[in-house]
């Protein structure tokens, strides 16, 4: 008998994954709409939206970080096991529900409601901060052992970039605490962070020398 996990294949989890990013991304412009009496004044109308495009394009770039990330993440998990397809459900879940908390910020900006917009803020921030604790899960579950990995990656290389990765919902969860004293704040705080975690942190070789 072997300790070793099954070796069941990772491309229906990948695919699977793939179609529910396409398909939150897209959500997101459904949820942009034309005010009521916008035929009196088209331009106006278009020009008031202003909000939920600054949502929209948040989210969709932030959506496209972390499918990123997911993707670089599973170029080294090489397998899979129900409690890692568990694990990529929660993930999924929370970038399902992303579309939610970016039209409750776009309201709550074009009210000019400060106490929302902060609310809205931390709401957001919040579902963020829970999304990073899920992808952190998918990595640990995967990297700890070596459980799940392929031999082109390190045990040294998989130990940074849980550390590297682990970054993420405590990063975010500085964000949402500012959120509830400056939205404007926060958002701003969220596009950097969005840029940051663009950056591809897997380790190269010469880091895992080093360790």
């Amino acid at each position: 008998m072997t300790d070793n996990p099954p070796a069941i294949s990772t491309s229906r989890l990948e695919a699977f994954s793939d179609g529910v990013f396409a398909i939150a991304i897209t959500l997101l412009v459904i949820e942009i709409h034309l005010p009521e009496g916008w035929e009196h004044d088209l331009r106006g109308a278009l020009i008031s939206l202003w909000p939920s495009y600054v949502a929209y394009a948040i989210t969709f770039l932030l959506v496209g970080m972390v499918w990123m990330n997911h993707h670089r993440m599973f170029h080294f998990i090489r397998r899979t096991d129900g409690v890692l397809l568990g694990l990529n459900v929660l993930l999924l879940m929370d970038v399902a529900f992303l579309p939610f908390p970016t039209h409750v910020l776009a309201e709550a900006l074009h009210s000019g409601d400060g106490a929302a917009q902060r609310v809205a803020a931390v709401f957001y921030g919040l579902v963020l901060v829970v999304g990073g604790i899920f992808y952190n899960a998918v990595w640990w579950y995967a990297s700890l052992g070596h459980r799940h990995l392929g031999p082109h990656i390190t045990p040294p290389e998989a130990r940074a970039l849980r550390l590297r990765w682990g970054l993420g919902p405590v990063s975010y969860l500085v964000p949402t605490v500012i959120g509830a004293f400056s939205a404007v704040a926060a958002l701003c705080c969220y596009v950097f962070l969005l840029v940051f975690f663009c950056f591809d942190m897997r380790p190269r070789r010469r880091d895992a020398l080093s360790n």
